[in-house]
């Protein structure tokens, strides 16, 4: 028998140590190492499965060229969940959901679950931290107790991949969630960074040879990063991050990894007692409700993946009383906000150094692109003057350090949402990079172009001047 060692673990990147240490050298984190002892072969992987061999087999290798062919996938129903993984859940693929608690991971895999049992495919539910009654309850609040959705508690692995082969494979399998599995071929508690791994690997297993696709749920960090080792999110095919603010009523279902779709696609859902609803028209639920004579509001035409997205942007300047000027924000960058108070300062002419600065997106939304720097920067020009921005009118464009406005991407559909939600005007770059077949296509409003952040400093005052 194997001698058994002790070992060290980090508990958020999986470094391993031979003694306890406060700080882990690879993450940086303060009490994260915890002690775990298993023999070394049994934490290497089951060893079940490794056939015992003087020599290795030789396996065929293949070149780059050969006919390919679509990944065949099983839409879910839910035409936003859809658009986020690539067009459905792809057979024999591993998706990681984490958000944080109460969000509603658990409503909505519910009602894709119910969506694809009723279009009679087997769909199984495995949950690990709540009962059979209670998951029931949560389905009869949701309007989904008929659904043929198979239900079970239990957070053994080696049982749930018995239990899930038995008749014909499922097209879904979800688990909720990997931190509460555990698995016999690892000796530690559940929730530790081997167990997470070890577990994943079975799972992972069973769906690459069944062909189920397998939805693991993962509780996340008060950073916001999925708890557990950072190697599994390396091992899933897809890690999608639900995200949404309590305060508001709505979630946004985001891609960070996608082997087989896009990554940078979201999906819009508004919580209602009904569960989460689709929001096929995001723009209109982002500017429903927004003030248009108020100084510091600014609409931004943002883009996220194929999707335009017009979000207000609201900023606040006043004088300040303290010694060192407070500078908050919500929903965007905060560098991001220091880079672009600091071109306003050195170009643009303006003493931001004793005034408070407040910035937000409403809503709740994150914004993470560059081009709502020339947004960002008007509504901060708009508070400070106290001259409020046309009501019809959308800016985008990146702020470069020396006051250029740079040119972004696909420009043609963000003014086209522009001009579908009722907007006649936009604030633009100056030198748009457009194609051939875009030259020719007239733009479906005006737009003015500004290729310095004078222009846009300019343009305010001349309207605060035409005003009074």
């Amino acid at each position: 028998m194997a001698k058994r060692h002790p070992s060290f673990v980090c508990q958020e990147c999986g470094a391993v140590y031979n003694r306890w240490k406060g700080k882990c050298e690879a993450c940086g984190g303060w009490n994260t190492i915890a002690e775990e002892t298993g023999s070394a072969s049994r934490m290497a992987g089951p060893v079940s499965t490794r056939p015992s061999r003087a020599k290795g087999r030789i396996f065929p290798l293949e070149g780059l060229s050969g006919e390919t062919k679509e990944a065949p996938r099983t839409p879910s129903g839910i035409a936003e969940l859809d658009r986020v993984t690539g067009g459905g859940f792809v057979h024999g693929s591993i998706i990681l959901l984490g958000g944080d608690p109460g969000i509603g991971k658990s409503t909505l895999l519910m009602q894709a679950s119910a969506a694809l049992a009723n279009r009679g495919h087997r769909v199984a539910y495995i949950s690990g931290e709540e009962a059979v009654a209670q998951v029931r309850l949560r389905a009869e609040r949701l309007g989904l107790g008929q659904a043929p959705v198979e239900l079970a508690s239990e957070t053994n692995v080696e049982d749930i991949i018995a239990t899930l082969s038995q008749g014909r494979p499922p097209a879904l399998a979800i688990i909720d969630s990997i931190q509460t599995m555990w698995t016999e071929t690892v000796e530690s508690a559940p929730g530790t960074v081997t167990q997470v791994r070890g577990s994943a690997q079975a799972l992972i297993r069973f769906a690459k040879t069944t062909g189920t696709a397998v939805i693991l749920v993962g509780h996340v960090t008060k950073d916001g990063q999925i708890a557990g080792p950072r190697v599994v999110e390396h091992m899933v095919d897809a890690v999608v991050s639900f995200e949404g603010d309590t305060g508001h009523h709505f979630r946004i279902l985001r891609a960070v990894k996608n082997r087989f779709g896009p990554t940078d696609e979201i999906g819009v859902f508004e919580m209602s007692d009904q569960g989460l609803r689709e929001v096929p028209n995001p723009s209109e639920l982002f500017l429903a409700g927004r003030d248009m004579a108020t100084p510091g509001t600014a609409v931004f035409a943002g883009m996220e993946g194929t999707r335009p997205l017009l979000v207000e942007i609201q900023a606040l300047v006043a004088p300040s009383s303290l010694g060192t000027p407070r500078r908050a924000v919500v929903g965007w960058d905060q560098s991001r906000l220091s880079m672009v108070l600091a071109v306003l300062e050195a170009h643009g002419g303006l003493k931001l150094g004793m005034h408070d600065v407040y910035l937000n997106v409403a809503g709740g939304l994150r914004i993470t692109e560059p081009a709502a720097d020339l947004a960002a920067a008007a509504a901060l020009v708009s508070s400070l003057s106290g001259n409020p921005l046309p009501p019809d009118t959308v800016y985008f464009g990146e702020m470069g350090l020396s006051g250029a406005i740079r040119p972004v991407a696909q420009e043609q559909a963000r003014l086209k949402e522009a001009a579908k939600l009722g907007f006649s005007s936009a604030v633009a770059p100056a030198a748009r990079v457009e194609s051939k077949s875009s030259k020719a296509e007239r733009l479906p409003l005006a737009a003015s172009s500004i290729g310095h952040i004078t222009d846009l400093v300019a343009g305010i005052a001349a309207r605060r001047r035409k005003a009074s």
